[in-house]
């Protein structure tokens, strides 16, 4: 049987949703590729993620029982472009759970100066950890999740208090030295630490009053993913300095804050980080897979030829990374891009299925989302080809379903039923 979710349970894995690795190292790349004016970038899209926040509470109060991304995009645009939003999003999740552990296993291994095939090693010991917490189900998975970021919130606390000791004024400038047009490409790689509401998306189901909770829910997470990341990006260049655009920040500043330990520490929030992301996207995509895959809609632990395609990808990725055939660096973009994509097809359908100021929210935020999938360039090609297949895939079949009820209460008939705006 699915566990229902309170507002405790249900903000944390919203956090872990958008909270990553990549915390840890982005505001060091970030500052490299802008300088100071990286803050600039950290803020605009804070600003897209309030939007996406907003659309998202929007869809999740109006439509609760619609099964998330899958379901939002089935109600606006239809089922040929829901089977499409909805395995890109898989496609992400897949492809991005490997990638996601290898950056919290490469963090922990560059601050211990071990070699690749370490970080591989350790990015397998978390992907086999995550896979065995949540296949104990969704209370499990909330309760590590609860703790998961408790944890991350004391260490971040430390990092940024004890940098903020070390803060220069002379750091800041010259802010934007090399040039105004660099605070939108940063906006690419950034983006990993951005995309999060559509897999927390289908939790939305499990809430027992989605109306009240909902709005609380991405209250707390907007706040909490907002202080980490804004202190932490003006710390890491107000103490660091010239410093600051290395591949670890954070550990540098838990070091100013508390000496040789903050590298420990550094590496235990990396694990957690990385745990803690991944076990929301998988509590978050259970759902949806078993829709796909036609399994056991009462159950609440992701079906078994999901965790055998993320075992699959991790080990073809993992070698090919190991041996040197690839480089990490130009792997980050690709699950981005893929779940830009689905950002696409929900802000899209939210457009069609709102009203009031949430749907200008959800035309800004389409516009801006598909202007930072510009930005990521050939990696986008994955997505948009994994897009196309399912497209063509639909369309075939399309003919024989399109008569069917969609299993959320709505016929694909009145799909475009206008939603009054929520009252957040």
């Amino acid at each position: 049987m699915s566990s229902p979710l309170t507002v405790s349970r249900g903000s944390p894995m919203y956090v872990g949703a958008l909270l990553g690795p990549g915390l840890l190292m982005l505001p060091g790349l970030t500052a490299a590729v802008a300088g100071p004016a990286s803050v600039l970038t950290w803020t605009a899209l804070l600003v897209l993620s309030g939007l996406l926040g907003w659309v998202f509470a929007a869809l999740g109060i109006h439509l609760p029982s619609a099964n998330g991304v899958q379901g939002y995009v089935a109600l606006g645009l239809g089922r040929t472009a829901s089977t499409a939003t909805s395995w890109t999003f898989l496609a992400g999740i897949v492809a991005g759970t490997p990638i996601v552990c290898l950056i919290g296993g490469s963090y922990v291994a560059d601050l211990a100066g071990a070699a690749r095939g370490t970080a591989c090693l350790i990015a397998t010991g978390i992907v086999l950890a995550v896979l065995a917490i949540t296949s104990r189900g969704l209370r499990t998975s909330s309760t590590v999740q609860f703790g998961l970021v408790l944890l991350l919130l004391a260490v971040v606390a430390v990092s940024v208090v004890g940098g903020a000791f070390a803060a220069r004024a002379e750091h800041w400038t010259p802010f934007a030295p090399h040039g105004w047009a660099a605070v939108g490409t940063a906006a690419a790689p950034l983006m990993l630490s951005f995309v999060g509401w559509e897999a927390a998306a289908p939790l939305t189901a499990r809430l027992t009053n989605p109306r009240r909770q909902l709005p609380r829910i991405v209250a707390i997470t907007l706040a909490v993913t907002s202080l980490l990341y804004l202190s932490l990006a003006a710390v890491t260049i107000g103490a660091l300095g010239p410093d600051a655009g290395g591949s670890t920040p954070v550990a540098k500043l838990l070091v100013l804050a508390v000496g040789p330990a903050g590298v420990v520490l550094a590496s235990v929030s990396a694990v957690v980080l990385t745990i803690g992301t991944v076990n929301a996207y998988l509590s978050g995509a259970a759902t949806l897979a078993r829709s796909l895959t036609s399994h056991d809609q009462t159950s609440d632990t992701p079906p078994r030829p999901l965790n055998v395609a993320i075992l699959v990808s991790g080990a073809v990725l993992f070698s090919l990374l190991g041996t040197g055939v690839l480089e990490l660096e130009s792997l980050v973009a690709v699950p981005s891009a893929m779940f830009l994509v689905v950002y696409l097809g929900c802000t899209a359908a939210a457009w069609r299925l709102l009203s009031g100021g949430v749907r200008v929210a959800a035309a800004v935020a389409f516009v801006i989302v598909l202007v930072i999938l510009v930005f990521t360039a050939t990696a986008a090609i994955p997505a948009v080809a994994v897009a196309l297949v399912a497209l063509s895939w639909s369309a075939r079949r399309g003919n024989r379903d399109r008569s069917r009820p969609l299993p959320w209460g709505r016929s694909s008939a009145d799909r475009r039923v206008r939603c009054p705006e929520p009252r957040t």
